[in-house]
């Protein structure tokens, strides 16, 4: 392994594709637009479209925006590969917004080859280098990944939107993708996260997931956890830039940056997860810790009330340097204080940018959990929150869920600084 990994830093180098502009070549005419993405118009036509799923789209833009601005040679072609494309509109957005030089468009049913060919016509855009800005093709995932390894063509930024779990396929983008590039993966396969599917996690993911009372943050965990592994077996490390969870799926995704060599000691961010359900606490142990897990509250008698879930990403979800550059980079291009289905990018981005405070554990509590254990009416969100922060703890809300607190206090003194703002009324 360690001679492959060589061979595959050794030969990233940048890739021109294979497909040259020709001056005679005419586009089909584009279909009419009846959607719009933050300006950029198109047609679904028959594939399958989400429009809940557009700020997953912007954070992607964002995020790939940045990392072209910053990169070690800006001028080098900029390549992004959307592997399961649908439409075309991701592609569409890296074109358009992200100022990708090229992209290549894929999708396994050949059937959407005149929606995605119209979508991506609709720009008007001068060849890069000479040559074409985008091709569509229709092959097997793995395999164009796969082909575009063994032919050294390496890509800036790697889009995987596939539906369950894209396990298989997350080495061959890495594989496929430049050191210091990012790959968007996602996950549908919320059995997995509610720890209904033990066995498909465990051959997915290397996790094996049982049912804790955060099972969406636990799909993101698992998601990263997977990768990290993978990409620890080929010779890297990666570096989580943001992951996002979005109910309408429900969907976990997480962009992550390729690093080279490995990580020193992944076991400060890839290991075990234990909530003991007495008590409500979450702790987090390595894997030298295997035969100490447990937990310090009264009920210690009763085994069956631990449960433990990984091993998977036990680090921070985002990077709260990135996030924040994204921020000003919505509120620069005018995204920030609108609503996008809903999701409004400001108040989004600010979450993540708290939940990325490395002193938070895995894991939020419910605030309904707070208040039952407390036997008090829940105290306002906010005031919990600003309370925890005043006794020196990290407390923030979670993007994840509108009523969840993730906090490093122990669920005992959340529990007497809820009875305290209730007495204090």
């Amino acid at each position: 392994m360690a001679s492959a990994s060589a061979t595959v830093s050794i030969h990233r180098t940048a890739f021109s594709p294979p497909f040259q502009f020709q001056p005679g070549w005419r586009a089909p005419l584009p279909l009419r637009c009846t959607h719009s993405e933050r300006g950029v118009s198109f047609d679904p036509g028959s594939a399958f479209y989400r429009s809940d799923s557009a700020p997953g789209r912007d954070l992607a833009v964002l995020a790939a925006t940045l990392h072209r601005q910053r990169r070690l040679d800006p001028s080098a072609p900029f390549l992004c590969l959307d592997v399961m494309c649908g439409s075309g509109i991701r592609a569409l957005r890296y074109l358009a917004q992200a100022g990708a030089d090229f992209v290549w468009a894929n999708d396994a049913s050949d059937a959407l080859r005149p929606v995605v060919v119209a979508n991506l016509s609709r720009f008007k855009l001068p060849p890069s280098h000479g040559q074409r800005r985008w091709v569509v093709s229709h092959l097997d995932a793995s395999r164009l990944l796969a082909e575009r390894y063994l032919r050294r063509e390496y890509f800036d930024v790697i889009d995987v939107d596939s539906f369950g779990s894209e396990a298989e396929y997350i080495r061959a983008a890495f594989l496929s993708l430049k050191i210091g590039g990012l790959a968007y993966l996602t996950s549908t396969d919320w059995r997995s996260a509610r720890g209904y599917g033990g066995k498909c996690s465990l051959s997915s993911y290397g996790a094996y997931i049982r049912p804790v009372p955060y099972p969406n943050e636990i799909g993101l965990r698992m998601l990263i956890g997977g990768a990290a592994r993978e990409a620890a077996m080929l010779g890297f490390h990666i570096k989580p830039v943001f992951s996002y969870y979005a109910s309408h799926g429900p969907i976990y995704r997480a962009m992550v940056q390729l690093c080279h060599g490995k990580e020193d000691d992944i076991s400060n961010y890839y290991g075990f997860i234990c909530h003991c359900k007495s008590c409500g606490q979450t702790q987090t142990f390595g894997f030298d810790e295997l035969g100490q897990i447990s937990c310090g509250c009264a009920d210690r008698a009763d085994a069956t009330s631990i449960t433990v879930v990984g091993p998977l990403w036990t680090g921070p979800l985002h990077d709260a340097s990135s996030i924040t550059e994204m921020l000003n980079l919505a509120v620069e291009w005018g995204w920030a204080y609108t609503s996008e289905n809903g999701i409004i990018l400001q108040k989004l981005l600010d979450t993540m940018i708290e939940e990325s405070d490395p002193r938070l554990p895995p894991g939020y509590i419910r605030h309904d959990e707070i208040a039952c254990r407390a036997k008090v009416n829940s105290p306002p969100l906010g005031t919990l929150i600003s309370s925890l922060r005043k006794e020196g703890y990290a407390a923030c809300r979670s993007h994840i869920g509108a009523n969840a607190i993730k906090t490093n206090c122990p669920i005992s003194s959340c529990i007497e600084i809820a009875r305290e703002i209730r007495n204090t009324r």
